[in-house]
């Protein structure tokens, strides 16, 4: 059992992305008390933008961090800057060549967990509020994101098998997901014979390397979501982002819950309504349940 979560604010102008999915993953934390996460949308920077999970503790920290510094120079990526915190070390950098071959190598040889111009997204062991404590997620200010909560349930408690995944080797795309993915293998083998690489043994970061496969042969994320409900087996409802929209996917059987919100300026998406409330104290809302079988997505205004 996990939780997930999603908002996405449809006009211009910088909100409370951060404090917004702290409140809604509070919400459903008991879903999921092992670990957190957050995939955090900004204005697009002209700085690639790389975040890659560490070791606690010095030396193997450090060597680490040398060690993407080595990888980022035989690539020609120039570090502008660098923050080092908890289990994460989060990067700004200069680049200009093939992004796919880029970060195809990196993730060879580097725990790399994020990329984008616009994405960061930030996961660890521990609660939406010990994560904000740590990471100063609350501060975030941007357009749109989805965030989880994890129940360990097909593999370990490590910060790099928690949600959200990024979608391998592309940038600003994202998923979390809640449920099992029963084709897995076969998935993944198929995908493998593609060129792709696999970095845990987690289901969810399947469908973040089949919706990027799906996104770079030009189809639209409407129709990706469209095929992945057929292509997919097993229960699951997720969410997934793009620089520009967020959407949702839920399987024919629909056993795994979500709800949404929408009003004009907004669309809030969870596994459960308290986390909906939490939006909204005191008010009454009308939120509807997702049937099954299907899938929807939203643009914010550009």
């Amino acid at each position: 059992m996990c939780g997930i979560a999603g908002v996405l604010f449809k006009r211009q102008g910088e909100h409370e992305i951060g404090k917004t999915l702290i409140e809604m993953l509070d919400g459903c934390q008991h879903r999921g008390p092992d670990s957190t996460g957050f995939a955090l949308y900004g204005d697009t920077k002209e700085l690639l933008q790389l975040r890659f999970i560490v070791p606690m503790q010095d030396p193997a920290r450090q060597e680490a961090i040398d060690n993407i510094a080595a990888l980022l120079k035989r690539h020609n990526a120039t570090i502008e800057k660098e923050e080092s915190v908890g289990c994460s070390y989060h990067i700004e950098v200069r680049f200009a060549g093939d992004l796919l071959a880029f970060t195809r190598d990196i993730e060879e040889h580097a725990k790399l967990v994020s990329v984008g111009h616009t994405l960061d997204i930030i996961k660890d062991d521990g609660t939406a509020h010990e994560l904000d404590e740590l990471y100063h997620v609350g501060d975030f200010k941007g357009t749109h994101g989805i965030g989880h909560v994890r129940l360990a349930t097909e593999s370990a408690v490590r910060p790099e098998a928690a949600h959200p995944f990024w979608a391998t080797g592309f940038e600003d795309i994202a998923i979390v997901h809640n449920g099992q993915i029963t084709n897995y293998w076969k998935m993944r083998r198929r995908l493998e014979r593609r060129g792709y690489s696999f970095h845990t043994d987690n289901d969810s970061e399947l469908v973040a390397v089949y919706l990027a496969d799906k996104l770079s042969q030009g189809e639209t994320l409407d129709h990706v979501l469209e095929t992945a409900i057929e292509d997919l087996d097993g229960t699951f409802s997720f969410l997934v982002s793009t620089k520009d929209e967020i959407g949702y996917a839920k399987d024919n059987l629909a056993a795994k819950p979500m709800v949404l919100y929408e009003t004009d300026d907004m669309i809030a998406i969870a596994s459960e309504e308290v986390s909906l409330n939490r939006l909204f104290p005191g008010q009454s809302i009308n939120s509807t349940e997702p049937a099954p079988g299907t899938h929807q997505t939203w643009s914010r205004s550009i």
